[in-house]
């Protein structure tokens, strides 16, 4: 099955990935919160998961995301 996720929808989604809520997603992009929310919701129902720790799981399953390791200083 292939999840056809809005370029919108795949930013919010490697925001939400990132521990950002609806309000710091919206900020980030320039959209209201409530535009966040719906593209949250819009990720739940296409990817049909129940919260925001499924929709994690479910995108690196599916090869939506992947992990990037960086190198950080001590």
């Amino acid at each position: 099955m292939k999840y056809n996720l809005s370029m919108r929808e795949s930013q919010v989604l490697h925001l939400i990935a990132h521990e950002f809520t609806n309000s710091e997603i919206a900020d980030r992009l320039y959209i209201s919160q409530y535009t966040a929310k719906d593209h949250r919701k819009s990720l739940l129902k296409k990817l049909d998961v129940r919260n925001s720790a499924g929709l994690v799981r479910r995108a690196f399953e599916l090869g939506l995301m992947t992990i990037l390791i960086t190198a950080h200083a001590s």
